[in-house]
């Protein structure tokens, strides 16, 4: 009887004793895997979370500086640009001041700022001659101004010098001389015999000009160039040249 009420109960109890701690055992770590699982899920899902994160404020940071530094990069572009319009501006209104032979010339800026700076004192020297040249032809007309003035009174007091022949000469520059004739009449002929020989001793005509006023007295300017060594005596140049004319008024 012992053996039969002993024998479940210690068949069960041992049958109990032995299956418990396998099947604690197995919920235990089955568990743990979950916590794991569910730690590891936590912790990756947290760790984009981050990068996430993190990627958005990059973006952020790098969108609000790009249009600030776009903006500052196209307007030192738009300077440049200006600045280098401006100086080749410069440059091409340098360039039309040189004579038309250097205009089919490319020249580079260099070039054109060394031309330039040649050229600056060759014009100095032009207006220089120029202004010589204005004063030279103003004093001439106010000599023919003064003669005709003085021919006028003398005309107008009836005197016999009213037809008397008045000649001038004068050394301009080097080598150059000007002579300026006024009389009443003058026969033409008379005056191209004493161009012809003036020109036979030496002397070249540059231009001339004449003009007659309203009392019929006539100015001659000639303007001679001297060749040679020759030596002109002014006295000697006016005294040959009367008697040109005083030989016409003899006849």
């Amino acid at each position: 009887m012992l053996a039969i009420s002993s024998s479940p109960m210690f068949s069960n109890n041992f049958g109990w004793l032995l299956e418990d701690p396998i099947s604690h055992e197995l919920n235990m770590t089955s568990a743990e895997t979950s916590s794991d699982s569910v730690v590891a899920l936590h912790s990756s899902s947290h760790t984009r979370l981050l990068e996430h994160s993190d990627s958005k404020k990059f973006d952020q940071i790098n969108n609000d500086d790009q249009p600030d530094h776009m903006v500052k990069k196209l307007n030192h572009n738009a300077s440049e640009r200006d600045r280098r319009k401006k100086i080749n501006s410069l440059y091409s209104s340098l360039r039309s001041l040189l004579p038309a032979s250097d205009h089919a010339k490319k020249l580079s800026i260099p070039s054109t700022i060394s031309r330039v700076l040649k050229y600056i004192p060759e014009l100095q020297n032009e207006v220089e001659r120029l202004i010589e040249k204005k004063e030279e032809l103003t004093s001439r007309t106010i000599s023919n101004k003064e003669n005709s003035a003085d021919f006028n009174k003398q005309k107008r007091r009836g005197g016999k010098d009213s037809s008397s022949l008045v000649i001038s000469a004068s050394e301009v520059g080097d080598k150059e001389v000007v002579i300026q004739i006024s009389a009443l009449k003058i026969n033409k002929g008379s005056l191209a015999e004493a161009v012809s020989d003036l020109e036979d001793e030496g002397l070249s005509l540059l231009n001339s000009s004449c003009f007659e006023t309203f009392e019929d007295r006539v100015f001659y300017t000639m303007h001679f160039q001297v060749h040679g060594t020759m030596v002109v005596e002014l006295d000697t140049l006016r005294d040959k040249l009367s008697s040109y004319f005083e030989k016409e008024d003899e006849l």
